[in-house]
């Protein structure tokens, strides 16, 4: 059976506090000994309680004063470089929440972003759209474009380089097994099948249809005529118009 999650908060009754106290007691100086022995390390521990007269130390008196003076001879700068208090760990814990807070938020609008993308490209009306949800479309659209171009590349390098290794082959006159030099005969080099005319980077020009929609966007989503787009607004530097907290 699953341990009940125990609540982090002051334990009003006195008999629960007492049981609680000497149960965890226990356990941390079970802990201690662990850790110690496991991994060879000086470790020690002093607890004071109005339940006992005096406080109760791990290993013992001596160990808890030999290992005192030892991190006493550090340098303060060491001492205190993993030092925490309740107030620090629960800043530090506040500011990696936020942290994965944000990220997430951005991985969810992206997602949000992608399922617009292909809802426009299947032939669905993008007129309900804010200007903050065309920025951050006409951003995902930009990265989105820019792997494809990426991929191009990389495909016509990879096609230009077997085709040049097949030509020195060639030249040499190198023996390959009958199966590699019945795919040489008929393999075209990448390159060469696309065209340079149809893959040129320079004259694949960014989606006009968003830029229209932004023009052309009166009386939905609040992003009527009487809104001016800003000057020099070209649909390729969107995001220097209309900044937001989720795409840089």
């Amino acid at each position: 059976m699953a341990r009940r999650k125990v609540k982090l908060a002051y334990i009003t009754n006195d008999s629960a506090r007492k049981a609680t106290f000497k149960k965890r007691k226990k356990g941390l100086m079970k802990k201690m000994s662990e850790l110690s022995t496991l991994c060879g390390i000086d470790a020690c521990a002093i607890v004071y309680s109005p339940y006992d007269t005096k406080p109760e130390v791990f290993p013992s008196t001596l160990g808890v004063q030999r290992v005192l003076t030892k991190f006493k001879k550090m340098p303060e700068m060491e001492q205190n470089k993993k030092m925490v208090n309740q107030d620090s760990f629960l800043r530090q814990r506040i500011v990696k929440a936020n942290d994965q807070l944000k990220k997430q938020m951005k991985d969810n609008r992206e997602k949000q972003m992608i399922r617009v993308m292909f809802q426009g490209l299947t032939g669905k009306s993008l007129q309900g759209l804010s200007i903050v949800d065309l920025n951050d479309l006409g951003w995902l659209v930009d990265q989105k474009l820019k792997e494809i171009y990426w991929m191009i590349e990389s495909t016509k390098k990879r096609g230009a380089k077997q085709g040049k290794a097949q030509a020195g082959e060639a030249a040499d006159g190198t023996p390959r097994s009958g199966r590699e030099k019945g795919v040489a005969a008929v393999q075209v080099p990448v390159a060469e099948r696309v065209g340079p005319s149809d893959m040129n980077m320079a004259n694949m020009s960014k989606p006009q249809w968003l830029v229209d929609l932004m023009i052309n966007h009166a009386g939905h989503g609040g992003f009527g005529a009487e809104v001016m787009i800003p000057p020099g607004f070209d649909g390729k530097n969107h995001r220097s118009v209309w900044p937001n907290g989720f795409f840089p």
